[in-house]
């Protein structure tokens, strides 16, 4: 364990200084803490994209709809995290000027031709947004509305086009504190009919004065997305089901410790009184439940891959409890997840290396590339379908040829030679598997078992109690991830990881005890298959909260939601797999080690 330290500690220091650094710049820029205006100066205002409001992943640029484009138009440059965010900022062509109020300022005059009109008005079928940052603050407002009251015929209804905004913007001395946007419904523009329409866009603006300190204008929307009314019937539900989780844990948990108990006196009097007696149970076995597992580089390649992401998991838990991922720091999620993976690919090659020379491997090699392409392999896969599906879409989520270089770049770079280091150094570590019982050189037979002790119906169970804890707090992250709340209270989601992590090395340890108690030894895939069963549960979940908690439809929504789902859900199979087995392992050697076994 000793060498272990070697590796992680200078990962974790490379990664806390990339991470506390870029965060700072991201911070400066995202708040817009040197942002002060005189009156009359020009505020930065960018048009981001449009959509289908229910399609999250199905995103436009926003001039991809025939609006009045400004006379100089600038394309701004983003980060990384900002482009896998979908985000592709433009000047907007409103001018939004410090302390100067405008009144039904014209943008342009523009004949609509039959084929634009056709395009707006299947835009306001869909129920299009349109989504703009002012002085780095998110404003967000529809394109148009349908008509559909006292009409059953769907053919009846009229579709109308805003050909007018309102914006009412509030400051608190040379800053800008809160922005907001509203079209005006009074003079829309009739689509209905395919034919070409004149149309005047305009904009009025309106500034007032706020108490509201700079430092809390990101408060608004933190406080929208608890849903203060909502918020203590979150808390309850969240501890309620913990409680009843954390109860029925304790409640095997006794169980399990009294037949322990139990078998543990019982051993000891056999010892005493009949040395020549046959044994039964787990004792029975114990010449076999150390013998190394099949497919042994595929298995500390799982565990290699499983520990980086569990580590990764720990670090954005970490940036999100100190504040670094506030609503609307763009891109600053996705930034730290390509960030930290990177660097903690060192802690994949260590792992896989270090336990694979313990299982006697000589191929480490062949291990390492494995371990590499675990994870990697089908994301990459799926990344390719996803991106070739959105550039057919012409949507934002198709990254551009640059960015793509610049993580293929980040692979090759960073990720590949910490992991070739992790692994030499887990290679060298000179680890050996400490097993408390010598291994016999033939395998005992093991006897036949009931159809319920098998792999799947064990995973079932296995999955099952792990996915109650977890299940309520899905719909909130589901929402924000695949809708338009957003999640600010990593608190409740630091406790409900917690309690996933403690119930899933609970019901893996309980199963791996009834497994040997039956006299099957080979537990090494098993308790592996068992702890990452959730990930299973909650890819099970992502059919229910398609088909009945939203509204996303479409070939391209429906590909990315199914498609980076499967690739999450893998992720977390691998990481509670890992978190599984060494729950197990340090059972079997526990309990194994309590009893003298010839």
């Amino acid at each position: 364990m000793r060498e272990m330290k070697k590796p992680t500690g200078w990962i974790v220091v490379v990664v806390a200084a990339v991470l506390l650094s870029s965060t700072a710049v991201t911070k400066v820029r995202s708040d817009g803490s040197d942002h002060r205006y005189k009156s009359g100066d020009p505020v930065p205002l960018y048009a981001n994209k449009v959509g289908p409001f229910h399609n999250p992943s199905e995103t436009y640029r926003y001039f991809d709809l025939p609006f009045c484009v400004p006379d100089h138009l600038k394309e701004k440059k983003e980060a990384l995290g900002e482009v896998l965010n979908g985000d592709r900022l433009v000047s907007a062509p409103y001018k939004l000027d410090f302390l100067t109020d405008k009144d039904s300022e014209e943008i342009c005059k523009k004949k609509l031709t039959k084929e634009e009109v056709a395009r707006f008005r299947s835009a306001v079928t869909k129920d299009y947004y349109f989504q703009m940052y002012y002085d780095d603050l998110p404003i967000w407002g529809f394109l148009g509305k349908v008509d559909k009251e006292g009409k059953a015929d769907p053919s009846d209804y009229k579709y109308y086009l805003f050909k007018h905004v309102q914006f009412e913007i509030f400051y608190n001395k040379d800053r800008v504190i809160e922005i907001n946007v509203r079209p005006d419904t009074n003079a829309p523009v009739d689509l209905t009919e395919d034919k070409d329409v004149n149309v005047d866009f305009s904009y009025t603006v309106r500034w007032k004065e706020t108490n509201t300190p700079y430092e809390k204008r990101m408060e608004k929307y933190s406080q929208s997305s608890s849903l203060p009314h909502h918020l203590e019937i979150h808390w309850f539900s969240i501890i309620n089901s913990c409680v009843t989780v954390l109860l029925l844990t304790g409640f095997l948990a006794t169980i399990l410790m009294r037949v322990l108990k139990n078998d543990f006196v019982k051993y000891a009097h056999d010892e005493e009184t009949a040395d020549d007696q046959e044994e039964t149970g787990w004792k029975y076995i114990h010449g076999d439940v150390f013998r190394f597992p099949k497919y042994k580089s595929l298995f500390a390649a799982a565990l290699g891959s499983g520990t980086q992401l569990f580590t990764l998991t720990i670090f954005i838990f970490v940036l999100a409890l100190v504040g670094v991922f506030y609503p609307y720091n763009r891109g600053a999620l996705f930034t730290a997840l390509v960030v930290i993976y990177a660097l903690t690919s060192g802690i994949a090659g260590y792992t896989a290396a270090s336990f694979y020379c313990q299982l006697e491997g000589t191929n480490w090699v062949r291990n390492l590339l494995l371990t590499g392409s675990l994870f990697c392999a089908p994301l990459f896969l799926t990344f390719c379908f996803l991106n070739t599906v959105a550039i057919f879409y012409s949507a934002t989520a198709a990254l551009p040829f640059g960015t793509i270089v610049v993580i293929v770049l980040i692979w090759t770079l960073v990720t590949s030679p910490l992991l070739v280091l992790g692994g030499i150094a887990g290679k060298n570590s000179k680890a050996e598997f400490q097993a408390p019982v010598r291994t016999t050189k033939y395998p005992r037979e093991i006897p036949p078992l009931p159809w319920y002790r098998g792999t799947l119906p064990q995973m079932a169970m296995a999955g099952f109690l792990p996915f109650s804890a977890i299940y309520i707090e899905l719909y909130y992250i589901f929402a924000s991830v695949w809708g338009h709340r957003i999640y600010t209270i990593y608190s409740i989601l630091f406790i409900v990881f917690i309690i996933l992590l403690i119930v899933t090395a609970f019901i893996t340890v309980a199963l791996t005890y009834f497994q040997l108690a039956a006299e099957d030894h080979e537990w090494w895939w098993r308790s592996f298959l068992c702890g990452g069963s959730t990930g299973l549960f909650i890819y099970s979940y992502c059919l229910y909260y398609y088909y009945a908690r939203s509204d996303m439809s479409g070939f391209m929504q429906t590909s990315f939601f199914f498609g980076y789902m499967a690739c999450i859900c893998y992720g977390f199979f691998l990481m509670l797999g890992a978190v599984g087995f060494r729950a197990g392992l340090f059972f079997v050697r526990h309990i194994y080690r309590s009893i003298k076994c010839e």
